[in-house]
């Protein structure tokens, strides 16, 4: 029976399940300047109505425009009465005169527990319909179709779609344990992913975001598991003696970087998905752990305390032409290389806690992004726009997520629990 609800909650995670039913795309140039946004509460469109479906839409939508930075969201209550969503069914005026520039409309028609969903982005200026799209799906799906229509208006800003239907994987202590959880990127439809009682820890999506991979003590010993997401099959897949940790997949999904102790000290190996093939990367007396690979996977970040202290050196993937990247600073852990390949973001030791940075994997333009409390654990999102973390500071370790210049810092896990390890999905 646990399998079988598993297995339901999973499949809305398939890129089918919601189904998108018409798309108008007018792509127009993007700008830095910010654009006044205002998102017209989603509306019943006959029939039945929900209140928890139109408030979930439109929150979604306010929060997915307000990360991007792009977007200055307005007060919605400033235009007076809401209307229809199509062209014509409604008055541009009122718009204008609450200095909208561009205005989301949204709709929604009731079907027993299915839902279908439409969404309109207008030009406020010119009266134009910008972008149009209809999705299919069940009610609790009212967020995921919002953001699905966010990543389409990154689309049309950006030439490239937004990370917003992504989801987060990290470990929390909710249950009294270190258990792996599932959570939309927001912090909504918090999913329980291990329940073995055990401590569980850093979680990686496979590629194609259907797989993760994460340590447990299940056994007794630190070992590697591979799980798969729709049908809870799982696998250990390296359990030598000692630790077995900080995996990480490589770009294409045939290897899985990770740090082992078999042979003494922890070193850095890549081993084939099944575990079934190996080969050491590292040789040196040093412990050497956090293997972060290069978009295109020809490099590896890791983490070294060959010269004394902890810093992040950069490899190629054979193992071969080691260099220092990080110079400043004594402690220096977990690195996380952006999906375009431009920046390595790792963590500093600073009196007070840990701080987040970014470099160049040259080592240069060093930038510090975070500065209030201990912030842990970033990851990049699939399009290397934003990044999340675990952050101390409000007082008990949570989930946030920002913007890559550091910029709109925002708490997205909700639990009151000790929350870390995120890393965010691929697209879905």
């Amino acid at each position: 029976m646990k399998k079988t609800i598993l297995f339901l909650v999973f499949i809305l995670l398939l890129p089918g399940a919601i189904h998108a039913q018409e798309n108008y795309l007018e792509v127009t140039a993007s700008s830095d300047r910010k654009i006044s946004l205002a998102v017209a509460p989603t509306v019943s469109q006959g029939g039945s109505e929900s209140s928890d479906l139109s408030r979930n839409a439109s929150d979604a939508l306010k929060f997915d425009m307000e990360l991007t930075g792009r977007f200055t969201i307005l007060d919605t209550s400033l235009a007076g009465a809401n209307s229809g969503i199509l062209p014509g069914q409604f008055d541009m005026a009122p718009w204008r005169a609450a200095g909208a520039e561009y205005l989301i409309k949204s709709a929604y028609l009731l079907n027993g527990s299915g839902a279908i969903m439409e969404f309109r982005l207008y030009d406020v200026m010119s009266g134009r319909q910008l972008l149009a799209k209809r999705y299919s799906g069940k009610i609790k799906d009212a967020r995921k179709m919002a953001h699905s229509f966010s990543d389409e208006i990154l689309l049309l800003q950006t030439r490239e779609k937004g990370p917003f239907t992504g989801k987060i994987a990290f470990v929390s202590k909710k249950s009294g344990n270190k258990e792996i959880y599932l959570m939309d990127y927001d912090g909504y439809n918090v999913q329980r992913l291990t329940a073995n009682g055990s401590i569980n820890l850093n979680p990686d999506f496979s590629p194609n975001g259907r797989e993760i991979i994460y340590t447990s003590y299940k056994k007794g010993n630190p070992d590697l598991y591979r799980r798969d997401l729709f049908s809870t099959t799982e696998a250990r897949i390296s359990a030598h003696p000692g630790i077995n940790i900080t995996g990480t997949w490589s770009p294409d999904g045939s290897r899985i970087a990770l740090a082992l102790s078999k042979d003494g000290n922890a070193e850095i190996y890549a081993i084939s998905k099944d575990g079934k093939q190996m080969s050491r990367l590292t040789r040196n007396g040093a412990i050497e752990t956090s293997p972060a690979w290069s978009p295109d996977g020809s490099r590896i970040a890791f983490l070294s305390d060959r010269l004394g202290k902890p810093q992040i050196f950069v490899m190629n993937a054979d193992g071969s032409n080691p260099y220092r990247l990080t110079t400043s600073g004594d402690y220096n852990v977990s690195p996380s290389w952006s999906p375009k390949g431009d920046r390595i973001l790792y963590c500093r030791q600073q009196p007070g806690g840990f701080q987040i940075h970014s470099i160049t994997p040259d080592g240069n333009n060093d930038i510090q992004l975070t500065s209030e409390g201990s912030n842990e654990h970033p990851r990049w999102s699939p399009d290397g726009r934003f990044i999340t973390f675990s952050s101390t500071r409000d007082g008990v370790q949570s989930i946030y997520v920002m913007r890559a210049d550091g910029s709109g810092q925002t708490r997205v896990s909700r639990s009151g629990s000790s929350d870390s390890h995120p890393v965010w999905s691929p697209r879905w």
